[in-house]
């Protein structure tokens, strides 16, 4: 029996995955569910992935690319002028009136690292891509804490089906932006 040569299945595999996941939740994912959705053998799943861990690894790593290569090819944020409040409040209501079903399945994916921890790192990695990309305008601990903000933000308009509110975001950022006022300010 020859076997096939297919070099893109692995890939296949993933974006399937990552389809049954935005469809059934992580529940509905199973390599049987997924061995379908690709249009691959079953034992195609089990061998590029020994484990559901490893597939939604794989998965978790190519979701989280939207938000931070938003930010990253803005470019906006390298302009040395720019404000940086304004312009995440403007990119962070552009990623979320976006594909709303890819950013549940970004933040589905994201949160599935509280009950799976093979799945922390590949979250940490998100996280710490954002804050680096941020560290270029502000010190790490402060872009550290525009993350914290913005996923605070964007959790609350998933979880709560309320409208994103720009302007809200573009003050909440800026006040995480200045400065800490000198002793004897008041």
């Amino acid at each position: 029996m020859t076997r096939r040569y297919d070099p893109d299945r692995r890939q296949r595999i993933i974006d399937a995955a990552i389809r049954v996941v935005g469809r059934s939740g992580i529940a509905g994912l199973s390599h049987r569910t997924v061995a379908a959705e690709a249009d691959v053998p079953l034992g195609s799943t089990t061998y590029h992935f020994a484990s559901l861990d490893e597939l939604l690894t794989a998965a978790l790593r190519q979701a989280n690319e939207g938000f931070a290569a938003l930010i990253r090819d803005g470019g906006l944020l390298a302009e040395p002028g720019a404000d940086v409040a304004a312009v995440l409040a403007r990119l962070t209501g552009q990623w979320l009136a976006g594909d709303r079903t890819g950013v549940e399945l970004e933040y589905e994916l994201y949160l599935a690292a509280l009950r799976r921890p093979a799945l922390r790192p590949v979250a940490a990695e998100w996280t710490d891509a954002v804050a680096e990309i941020l560290s270029a305008r502000t010190d790490p601990t402060t872009a550290r804490a525009l993350v914290a903000l913005l996923d605070g933000i964007c959790l609350q308009v998933l979880l709560t089906g309320g409208e994103y509110d720009q302007e809200y975001a573009r003050e909440m950022l800026a006040r995480v932006l200045r400065p800490p006022a000198a002793a004897g300010d008041g």
